[in-house]
């Protein structure tokens, strides 16, 4: 693995040594020196590897530490959120609202409506998208940003609850918020303490959490998950077996008192090797596949003209609800080996029927 030839802040010209030791004696001692020592790059015969992991720990550590910071404000956080019947509004500026966009996406997609707005834009006519029942997160590392402090007055004016995700307590961000979320950090895991990383990377787990606290509170299960993911690789893994299932004629069904004649003539119109067969009622009692048939006749001989389908099926089939997901009734249909599946309703009634060719033309498989 490739080694650093030289620390981050080390040089090969003699008079810049001389000069940057002289400095770092100058400092020795001071709160300076620390802060240049804790960051001084890679070190000599570290690995990319290797520098490339501290990056990880030291961002790694800074979420630990806020989760151990988490206090009563979270559980007011989630309150305030629960009680917004208006959409959640997220903003930050710089590297804090591009994070901010994210938290307002990871909102959009599991169960809150939410959406990502510009402090400067606030300001210039995107108030206009705000009212009185919305919620604001504002997010400022130092909590003095100035486009989040001309637009903390006019939030709260509007009559808007204002959550802030702040590293400074006593900013003036955490003087309007209603709730504030620590999210400070010791040092950046940049190695000159200044591009936002380990800050940036807390606050967006500070957002996470707010949103996956949110999501089992409010009890979002995947099929309501799956209306906000239509599209994708995602959106495939989240179709419901309603979405693609055939209902209606295209279910081949007989009653228990059928001849054997009339179970035959709906097998072959509806081309599917199977029939259901159901109570006058509805309610699901077997199925009649082509190989029932086949044991049918290898068992009662020339007597199986005479059967009714109650004689031939097979009971307790295999069904699933139409509220599943798909994939999975592709896993009971590859746990039992069958090419199709039936869906009933909660009366156990055939509402439908799904195989394998409808979970290939979804892309399911």
């Amino acid at each position: 693995m490739k080694q650093f030839e030289l620390g981050q802040n080390q040089c090969t010209d003699p008079a810049a040594a001389a000069a940057a030791v002289g400095a770092s004696e100058d400092m020795a001692g001071s709160d300076e020196a620390a802060l240049m020592m804790a960051h001084s790059g890679p070190s000599l015969g570290q690995t990319l590897i290797q520098y490339g992991a501290q990056v990880l720990m030291e961002e790694a550590q800074a979420i630990l530490r806020v989760k151990d910071r988490l206090a009563p404000s979270f559980e007011h956080a989630i309150e305030l959120l629960l009680e917004c019947t208006g959409k959640v509004v997220v903003t930050g500026m710089g590297k804090s609202g591009h994070i901010g966009s994210k938290i307002a996406a990871t909102f959009a997609s599991t169960g809150t409506p939410a959406f990502f707005v510009h402090p400067a834009e606030l300001r210039h006519g995107d108030f206009g998208m705000l009212d009185s029942r919305d919620l604001v997160i504002a997010i400022s590392s130092s909590g003095e940003t100035q486009e989040i402090k001309l637009v903390l007055e006019p939030i709260k004016r509007t009559g808007l609850k204002l959550i802030g995700l702040t590293g400074n307590m006593e900013s003036t961000l955490s003087k309007y918020a209603d709730v504030v979320l620590d999210v400070s950090v010791d040092k950046e895991a940049c190695p000159l303490n200044l591009a936002p990383t380990s800050s940036t990377t807390v606050a967006l787990a500070m957002g996470d959490a707010l949103a996956m606290t949110l999501m089992a509170v409010k009890g979002i299960a995947a099929e309501d998950f799956a209306r906000s993911h239509p599209g994708g690789s995602l959106g495939q893994k989240l179709i419901t077996v309603e979405s693609i299932m055939r209902s209606g004629l295209d279910v081949p069904i007989v009653s228990l008192d059928a001849s054997h004649e009339m179970v035959l003539e709906e097998i072959t119109r509806k081309k599917l090797g199977f029939t259901v067969v159901c109570e006058d009622d509805g309610k699901l009692r077997g199925i009649i596949t082509d190989g029932d048939l086949r044991r049918a006749l290898s068992k009662y001989r020339d007597g199986v003209f005479e059967k009714q389908a109650r004689d031939m099926m097979t009971t307790s089939p295999k069904t699933i609800s139409a509220h599943c997901l798909a994939v999975e009734a592709l896993k009971l249909m590859e746990r039992y080996s069958i090419s199709d599946l039936l869906i009933v309703d909660s009366a156990q009634r055939p509402v439908g029927l799904i195989d394998l060719k409808d979970l290939l033309r979804a892309g399911i498989i």
